[in-house]
């Protein structure tokens, strides 16, 4: 049923950290539940709200990079994951 999706390595990482982002947001939700508050954002969020703001913005910094720069992902990957603390914990 699936196997017009082309299933790599890299691409099943990809979901399984997807994934196991979601599961560890939903639990720590569960655990400790969030209020929303006012960062450096210009909008009022919870921990949800940034994590997802966070994915698509890391979305944004790949294609990004993808388009004006010849330099690997990994460079992409890391900028986005040091945005995404930044934004978790500030935003």
């Amino acid at each position: 049923m699936i196997a017009w999706m082309n299933w790599t390595p890299s691409v099943a990482i990809f979901f399984a950290v997807i994934a196991g982002l979601l599961a560890v947001m939903t639990v720590y939700e569960l655990v400790s539940p969030s209020v929303e508050r006012k960062g450096f954002l210009p909008i009022a969020t919870t921990r949800g709200d940034r994590l997802f703001i966070g994915l698509l913005s890391a979305a944004y910094i790949h294609l990004t990079f993808l388009a004006v720069s010849d330099v690997t992902l990994w460079v992409a990957l890391a900028v986005s994951v040091a945005w995404m603390v930044v934004l978790l914990r500030w935003g």
